[in-house]
């Protein structure tokens, strides 16, 4: 009874066994290569799946998404004879799991020194300056090469990219002080420019005020010009209009000479001729007004009277 008992139990151990070997759940994204007796049948796809137990054999379980592999930096020499230190990162993805399992033996140490390779035959025919400025013609070149080797391994590189291209430090340090001396003169040049403006500007509103001014000035001067013309022209009338005999303009006459005289500038007074008629004028107007008035004696009357006792 014990024997059958665990018989019973290897059986039932058994028919586990072969029911978990039968069935093979594959997830979404991925697929399975299946052998028989180490012969290539089939690849699995998603889902559930039957295969013989003890006799069918999961080879390989492989990831369909698209993956991202970093590569460490590599040394390449330029064609200046500088060696530079350059990060990729592939993207790639399996379109054929058989192809991938059995055409290559490790897909991705085959696409690293597929890279390495291609990197150094590309920066290998272009100087330091250039490499730096053609990241996207060197991925561009990388990306074409590695999906036309690749595509007989069932892989397709969907994307190349540099992270980083470091020159050796000499090299970073003269970029350093060129790209300082760079900029310094750019500085200096805006400065200059800066102050040009600054002084052209500065002259541009000098003169406009110079214009302005002198424009301001000679109106002003005309202003007053025609202000005393016309303050002459309302005398010039006046008098006209009054008609004034010669004893008042010589009295008038006589009354501006103080005015002529003043001022520190007037060392010279020049007496004009015509004063003599003015003072004859004047004499003769005030002999005139004395007759007139009781009481007043003129200076010729004075030297007739005798003398009192």
């Amino acid at each position: 009874m014990p024997s059958i008992i665990i018989v019973l139990v290897i059986l039932v151990v058994l028919v586990f066994i072969a029911l978990i070997k039968t069935i093979q759940v594959i997830p979404q994204a991925s697929a399975a290569i299946v052998e028989r007796f180490g012969r290539y049948t089939r690849t699995l796809n998603a889902g559930l799946n039957i295969v013989v137990p003890f006799i069918d054999s999961i080879r390989n379980r492989i990831d369909l998404r698209e993956q991202v592999v970093p590569f460490p930096p590599q040394p390449v020499i330029t064609q200046d004879n500088l060696v530079v230190n350059i990060d990729t990162v592939i993207y790639y993805q399996v379109t054929d799991a058989r192809a991938a399992t059995y055409e290559v033996a490790s897909y991705i140490q085959a696409i690293e020194q597929l890279t390495v390779t291609t990197l150094r035959n590309i920066i290998g025919g272009m100087d330091l300056e250039r490499t730096l400025t053609s990241r996207e013609e060197i991925n561009a070149a990388l990306r074409g090469v590695l999906d036309e080797a690749t595509g007989k391994w069932g892989i397709r590189v969907n994307r190349v990219e540099l992270k980083a291209i470091e020159p050796p430090t000499s090299i970073q340090d003269s970029m350093e002080k060129q790209m300082r001396a760079d900029r310094d003169k750019r500085a200096a040049i805006l400065t200059a420019e800066g102050i040009r403006q600054s002084a052209i500007l500065t002259a541009e509103g000098e003169k406009q005020s110079a214009i302005l001014r002198a424009e301001g000035e000679a109106k002003a001067a005309a202003l007053r010009a025609e202000g005393e013309a016309q303050a002459i022209r309302t005398v010039f009338e006046s008098i006209h209009a009054g008609d004034p005999d010669q004893k008042l303009l010589a009295y008038q006459y006589l009354q501006m000479l103080p005015k002529i005289a003043e001022g520190d500038a007037n060392k010279l007074w020049i007496v004009p001729s015509e004063i003599g008629d003015a003072l004859k004028g004047l004499s003769g107007a005030f002999d005139n007004l004395g007759a007139g008035v009781p009481g007043f004696n003129t200076g010729k009357d004075r030297r007739q009277q005798p003398p009192l006792d």
